[in-house]
């Protein structure tokens, strides 16, 4: 299965997320799973990778060329393709993995995620969605969409396609048992 993980090209002011980043990339290697991410060297990006990497598993990065003129890319992985730019990179890394993982970060990866299973609503996206919530991470999120439920801005069956979990067991009985949301339609408008 091909795992695509979005998280920080940051580390965070705390190690235990370089820690959990690295235990992440290490279940992805141990599973002979691949790793599917945004191709950087730096932050949590580059722990994931690396632990893949050095638990003889395979990564894939895509990067624009722009974040590669900046030296943002990682060394030494599997393989790295290179797109024009971030709508690109993150179509890309949509379609290449089985099951999409948000892992703690910043504005981007909530970008990411999110896009991921808004698209996952209008059927441009078949994949399952999951905030990894190490340590609480997510939970604001998480409530963010009960309370887009509660207001009747996504519907209860909806809401119930986007996983909450720090559990590796869990994230992997969700990825084999996955049925995307059912496709919205609006009513003809006279």
């Amino acid at each position: 299965m091909k795992i695509t993980v979005y998280c920080g090209a940051a580390s965070g002011d705390n190690p235990k997320y370089a820690a959990a980043a690295k235990r992440l990339g290490e279940w992805i290697a141990a599973n002979d799973d691949e790793l599917v991410y945004g191709g950087g060297g730096v932050g949590l990006m580059g722990v994931v990778a690396q632990a893949v990497l050095d638990g003889g598993g395979k990564v894939h990065g895509i990067m624009p060329q722009m974040l590669i003129d900046r030296n943002a890319a990682a060394k030494g992985l599997t393989t790295m393709e290179v797109v024009d730019d971030m709508d690109e990179r993150k179509r890309r890394m949509m379609e290449l993995g089985d099951v999409l993982i948000a892992f703690p970060g910043g504005p981007g990866t909530l970008e990411e995620i999110a896009e991921a299973f808004s698209w996952a609503r209008i059927g441009l996206n078949n994949k399952p969605c999951v905030f990894f919530d190490f340590d609480g991470y997510w939970q604001p999120m998480a409530q963010m969409f009960d309370a887009m439920t509660a207001a009747g801005f996504l519907t209860a069956p909806d809401r119930a396609k986007l996983l909450f979990t720090d559990s590796y067991d869990e994230i992997t009985r969700w990825a084999v048992t996955y049925q995307p949301p059912k496709i919205r339609t609006f009513p003809v408008r006279k």
